[in-house]
């Protein structure tokens, strides 16, 4: 790398300056404090860890974006978090069990990635979320939603937020009920995933599968819309299998707790969502911004992950990018008085500038043979210091 290059940040790498750093610190201190108010334990993980523990049971599918390297103390693989839901997955089943109550926990921190999630999407995110561990009810899926869009409406998300709801029981009950292996059931996946219905249709015409099976399958690739969608699939489903049913209930129960606790928010459902399927067990859900296709909170149930860890247990949880929130919808910053003071040995100037920071002012000292444009600065008058206009329009 050339000099001229030096100071260039890989593909995909990205910093906050100033302005953003601020709004960050004060999002994570907000943010954080709602989430404890609700009863969630803030817990940290750390950066790295061996890597069969980061990527013990479904967090496998965490393979290839996670960063390898060797750890020089033990020899052992090491790896750099892609995620924190694994980790305060093993925290949960370890170092917090308890067997007897429902946990909450929730997490703020950097993690990296190997290649972008997305278009224009950073490789060092910082993720913040929470989790429930120990209640497999709706009621606990409905927390999380409820809490990640009172977290967003806090962040100053503009416009109005919009849900996607699905459950990836639905599809594994009528896969299986199909008797699919598991290559048709990855091939059908990925059709689903694009809503490409002639494709659906020719992979199920080519399959030697139940009728009831191949038109149930059809019909869940166009099984999405506002709750009225819920009642046309409990007619098109009624000869699914139990899990299905049930699936669908879950999905039923939530709508109505929505109507209380999620009023004028825009709900869509959406049968064939299949986001992280084989990583999550059963609701699965994500926050859009009205100007824009790419969701900007994601969550779901998955009740697995705690088994490789020796203390199966259900869980549900969302998580968001908390840089991405500060990038993409920056809020009014707080306007802080901004005051210079000359360099000064001189103690009742120290104590006042230190009272006046208490008090939430920003005070700069201007270092001998620099000057500061403030809107105020810091003089000795008629034998004592005192805040004066300079005339200038800076604030901080």
């Amino acid at each position: 790398m050339t000099l001229k290059e030096s100071w260039l940040l890989p593909e995909g790498i990205d910093e906050l300056m100033p302005e953003e750093a601020a709004q960050l610190e004060r999002m994570h201190r907000l943010l954080v404090d709602r989430m404890q108010s609700w009863g969630y334990q803030l817990v940290v993980p750390p950066l790295v860890e061996y890597l069969d523990s980061l990527l013990t049971g479904t967090a496998k599918t965490l393979d290839l974006q996670t960063f390898k390297l060797i750890d020089q103390l033990s020899g052992r693989l090491l790896g750099i978090r892609a995620d924190m839901t694994p980790q305060v997955a093993r925290i949960a089943a370890h170092r917090l069990r308890d067997n007897s109550d429902v946990l909450r926990l929730c997490y703020i921190g950097s993690v990296l990635h190997t290649l972008p999630a997305g278009q224009a999407s950073s490789r060092n995110p910082i993720q913040l979320g929470a989790e429930i561990y120990g209640h497999a009810g709706p009621e606990s899926d409905m927390e999380s939603i409820q809490l990640m869009v009172e977290l967003l409406k806090i962040s100053g998300v503009a416009g109005s937020i919009s849900l996607d709801i699905g459950h990836v029981g639905i599809y594994r009950g009528l896969a299986d009920f199909a008797q699919l292996d598991d290559e048709q059931e990855q091939a059908l996946f990925s059709a689903m995933q694009r809503k490409a219905l002639p494709e659906i249709e020719s992979l199920l015409s080519s399959y030697a599968i139940n009728e009831p099976a191949r038109k149930m399958l059809v019909a869940l690739s166009e099984l999405n819309g506002d709750v009225k969608v819920l009642d046309k699939a409990k007619q098109i489903l009624k000869d699914a299998p139990e899990s299905v049913l049930q699936a669908l209930e879950t999905l039923n129960m939530l709508a109505e707790m929505s109507q209380q606790r999620l009023s004028g928010i825009q709900l869509n459902f959406d049968l064939a969502e299949l986001r992280g399927y084989h990583y999550h067990t059963g609701v699965v859900f994500a926050a859009y911004q009205s100007s824009s296709a790419q969701a900007i909170a994601l969550g779901g149930r998955y009740d697995d992950i705690g088994q490789d860890f020796g203390h199966a247990q259900p869980a549900t949880g969302f998580s968001l990018d908390l840089k991405k929130l500060v990038t993409s919808f920056p809020k009014p910053r707080e306007k802080r008085q901004l005051i210079s003071a000359t360099w000064s040995s001189d103690q009742s100037q120290l104590d006042l500038v230190e009272s006046l920071r208490e008090q939430g002012n920003i005070v700069v000292f201007a270092l001998p043979g620099s000057t500061i444009n403030t809107e105020k600065t810091l003089i000795q008058q008629d034998g004592r210091w005192q805040v004066v206009d300079t005339g200038n329009n800076t604030r901080g």
